[in-house]
């Protein structure tokens, strides 16, 4: 899009992206004919602060506005997902709920938002006493799954917006996940943290749920004005090549707006920088396979 083009460098008559490689538009992916079944993300890190929801909350809306059928899940405590998407938790069921007894109907909590194509399954802070209830049940690692697997014909994409750990609610989005979305904070810590994050999708592989792949490393908080962003973003992509997505979402004080409207910055600012690179995650993402 034009705020990648504009901050795009040409080099020997190769235009560069901002990860250093070359620029790719994307096209825009054509309408399906009929939608499901659906491809299960998991949006994770355990770093919190780094995008996760409002990715989770953009890629969304900007899937959906593709034609795309999405259903996301907020499987954090804090439920910063629903209230991003004008949701109300309060007195409806809700994750807990089908976590706790996984014979109720998931359609039952299932809220239409006011983006067209695009459901929640909302939480709040009842979730954070799901590990204690899970820890002893039989294959507990396996719950989400079995509640995603009754609605996933309905959708194209789940996307499940993990809490900031790695904990036995992490562990249920991995086992359920086809594919896994590391939202990266442009900041030298966050690079601590993805090793252990990879390494623990990788133990998910070996012991619970072979399929599950790793759909990309997401460069978040970009600043282009500072030293430090630039060589961190430099840094991740020397470390993970091409599982770096070449779509960089930048820093801007419109996130925290469109949280306060309760709308995707995709309809929110439709025309502003960052709802454009949203719209470009997603193309990148159906380019890639990760989304039908």
């Amino acid at each position: 899009m034009a705020d990648n083009k504009t901050r795009a460098k040409k080099q020997d008559d190769v235009i560069l992206g901002e990860t250093g490689r070359p620029y790719h538009g994307f096209p825009t992916p054509e309408k399906l004919d009929r939608h499901g079944p659906a491809r299960i993300i998991a949006l994770c890190n355990q770093k919190g602060g780094v995008g996760k929801t409002t990715t989770t909350i953009s890629l969304a809306a900007a899937l959906a506005s593709y034609g795309r059928k999405v259903l996301a899940v907020d499987f954090d405590p804090q439920g910063a997902l629903t209230v991003g998407l004008g949701v109300q938790a309060h007195d409806v069921p809700t994750i807990y709920d089908l976590l706790l007894d996984t014979k109720r109907d998931p359609h039952e909590a299932i809220v239409p938002t006011a983006t067209e194509g695009l459901d929640v399954i909302p939480a709040n802070i009842d979730l954070s006493a799901a590990e204690v209830h899970l820890v002893n049940e039989v294959a507990r690692e396996q719950i989400l799954s079995l509640v995603l697997r009754k609605v996933a014909p309905e959708y194209d994409v789940i996307l499940v917006d993990c809490q900031p750990s790695l904990g036995l609610l992490t562990i249920n989005a991995l086992t359920a996940a086809h594919g896994v979305l590391i939202p990266m904070e442009c900041e030298f810590f966050a690079l601590r943290g993805v090793a252990l994050l990879i390494e623990t999708i990788g133990k998910v592989r070996d012991r619970l749920n072979p399929s599950i792949q790793l759909d990309g490393l997401l460069a978040t908080m970009y600043d282009p004005r500072t030293l430090h962003s630039r060589e961190v973003l430099e840094r991740i992509v020397e470390a993970f090549g091409d599982d770096v997505l070449e779509t960089v979402i930048g820093r801007t004080v419109k996130f925290p707006d469109a949280s306060v409207s309760g709308m995707p910055i995709t309809e929110f600012a439709p025309q502003h920088p960052a709802a454009q690179a949203y719209l470009r995650l997603a193309r990148e993402l159906v380019s890639r396979g990760a989304v039908a």
